[in-house]
């Protein structure tokens, strides 16, 4: 039910916007997370916001990517600015509600030159 795009091949200091859109009926979104996972690594999160539009964002991350939703599409946003190699990893978002957590697919970004 969760479909993430935006991946892709992209030089250091370039950017790409990940975009992650829950389709179906999904009761009382709560937070709309984007998570990590580089080879070898543990998947690891990188940015959460509330309903309410509270951000988290990783040390690894802030002042770079920037997590944003638009509840009335049940969309969640991951801009990310000034792409760095060790930023390369598959993306996945997650969508937690009141009855379940919902994973989408995952999206590869590599970041190389």
């Amino acid at each position: 039910q969760l479909q993430a795009s935006g991946g892709g091949l992209v030089q250091p200091g370039g950017s790409l916007r990940l975009t992650c859109a829950a389709s179906g009926n999904i009761f009382s979104i709560d937070f709309m997370d984007w998570y990590r996972q580089a080879p070898g690594q543990r998947r690891e999160l990188v940015a959460d916001i509330t309903s309410s539009g509270v951000t988290y964002y990783a040390d690894s991350v802030k002042g770079r990517f920037t997590i944003s939703r638009d509840n009335a599409k049940n969309t969640v946003y991951l801009q990310m600015n000034n792409l760095k190699p060790e930023d390369t990893a598959v993306y996945y978002c997650k969508i937690e509600s009141a009855l379940r957590d919902y994973w989408g697919q995952g999206t590869l970004v590599t970041v190389s030159s």
